[in-house]
């Protein structure tokens, strides 16, 4: 396994300091790293930029891991859905020439007038499609665990099933189980065989008094971003449980906390270089 961090991680210094994705790729560079996750929502002209994001890559010996994409099936008319398909097939164009096998994608929440089922199903028809797509062109589509429709572990196997494709896997978001009530690790065991990607992040509770506000779970408890580590992920089970089962894929750090983006990235990437190293040496 190898670690890898996600353009997301630092939303807050590229919003403050205005970086462009060469900027975070430099930065990437500069902490140890030897792979980047990319979303779609940071370009601003991708036909013009992805050649010169490719050059410097190339120039720093670096390589792109994963390729997010910010769809949403849940939506009511197919006109609508046939829009969020063809945006995940472009996604997976992008990612074939970013020479990275492995998109990110979403499944969509919960919204007001449209059922779960419908919801559901709706995931499930999108995600099918999609799929035929990458089969033909060798890519994986992670989905992360990630609302109410596909928060939980349960949740994530029954879409899995359903879709049916050797292509369709997990992003395994170690943090955003806390949100839907379920044990990290404990989901970790459910989706084990069908991990395409791990996204590595971690939460506290909310003490009271603090002003930030955190994210909330579906029973009402705010929690608040932290270095892995710092908080409820079970972060060394989380990497022990991986390397019992063979995974050899990349460990994203996904911070999404209020300190200082830059360094709280920093200190993430070299935890889990430790953490890994440490069940290497224990294996």
């Amino acid at each position: 396994m190898k670690v890898s961090v996600s353009m997301y991680s630092l939303s807050s210094t590229i919003k403050k300091e205005k970086w462009s994705i060469l900027d975070f790729c430099h930065f990437a560079h500069s902490i140890g790293l030897e792979s980047v996750e990319l979303l779609d929502f940071y370009w601003t002209d991708e036909q013009k930029e992805r050649p010169e994001v490719m050059k410097c890559l190339d120039e720093l010996g670096m390589t792109v891991c994963c390729y997010d994409v910010s769809n949403d099936f849940v939506k009511e008319t197919q006109q609508e859905r046939d829009v969020q398909i063809r945006k995940v097939k472009n996604a997976i164009d992008t990612a074939v020439a970013l020479k990275t096998n492995v998109v990110r994608v979403f499944c969509g929440d919960v919204k007001d007038g449209i059922s779960f089922e419908d919801g559901k199903s709706w995931i499930i028809e999108g995600l099918a499609e999609s799929a035929v797509y990458a089969e033909q062109q060798g890519v994986i589509l992670a989905i992360e665990n990630h609302g109410l429709l596909a928060g939980k572990s349960d949740q994530v196997k029954e879409i899995l099933t359903a879709v049916q494709s050797p292509n369709v896997k997990s992003t395994f978001d170690t943090g955003n189980f806390l949100l839907v009530e379920d044990e990290p690790l404990n989901g970790l065991r459910k989706l084990i065989n069908q991990v395409g990607h791990v996204h590595f992040k971690d939460f506290r509770k909310k003490q009271p008094g603090e002003q930030n506000k955190g994210f909330t779970s579906i029973t009402g408890q705010e929690w608040i971003g932290v270095v892995p580590g710092d908080g409820e992920v079970d972060v060394k089970g989380i990497i022990q449980e991986l390397k019992k089962s063979g995974y050899d894929g990349w460990l994203s750090v996904e911070y999404e906390g209020f300190d200082d983006a830059k360094s709280s990235v920093k200190e993430a990437v070299s935890r889990l270089h430790h953490y890994v190293n440490e069940q290497e040496v224990k294996g």
